[in-house]
């Protein structure tokens, strides 16, 4: 018979089970943004990183609250999407030679990862808020409002600095 730790019967259990995903994906993410901020040429890009950090710490105390209140022990589900996209993201940082390049791949890839995160967190939100969860559907939901407004960063750095810092780099390489 399977390990009913890891059988999800019913939709707390599912819910239970993707929460202890996130833990786990928030501190993937933060122990690898804490190395991307190093890596990031742009100031303001680094800014935004250093506030996305902060989220994600905020999100990590809100997921331990919910683990005390919901008296959960085994919270240390791996989670493979996070894992992967970490991976992605290093690959990706260490194929750009050039550091305007290197800031337009390092952005595009937190982004990929923080529209991961949207999604989880409203479904999370989703989730607490069928089950009368309210307490925890509230805080999933600004979990979800933070990575909206992180993204929403992201994208006016990415349009207005660091992929025409980036292009730039094509523009002259091709005149050579």
């Amino acid at each position: 018979m399977e390990n009913q730790s890891h059988t999800l019967i019913n939709l707390s259990n599912l819910f239970r089970n993707d929460a202890s995903k996130f833990n786990s994906a928030e501190i993937q993410l933060k122990n690898s943004l804490q190395e991307w901020i190093g890596i990031a040429d742009s100031p303001k890009l680094k800014d935004v990183l250093q506030k996305y950090l902060v989220l994600i710490q905020k999100h990590l105390d809100n997921l331990e609250a919910f683990f005390t209140d919901e008296e959960m022990t085994d919270i240390n589900t791996k989670n493979r999407v996070m894992e992967a996209c970490i991976i992605e993201c290093d690959d990706k940082i260490e194929s750009c030679l050039d550091k305007e390049v290197r800031d337009a791949g390092l952005l595009a890839c937190v982004q990929l990862i923080n529209h991961v995160k949207i999604s989880t967190y409203g479904t999370a939100a989703a989730f607490a808020k069928v089950m009368q969860m309210d307490k925890y559907a509230s805080i999933f939901y600004e979990a979800e409002i933070n990575e909206k407004q992180i993204d929403n960063r992201l994208s006016q750095l990415a349009e207005f600095e660091i992929n025409i810092r980036a292009k730039s780099i094509l523009l002259s390489d091709s005149n050579h």
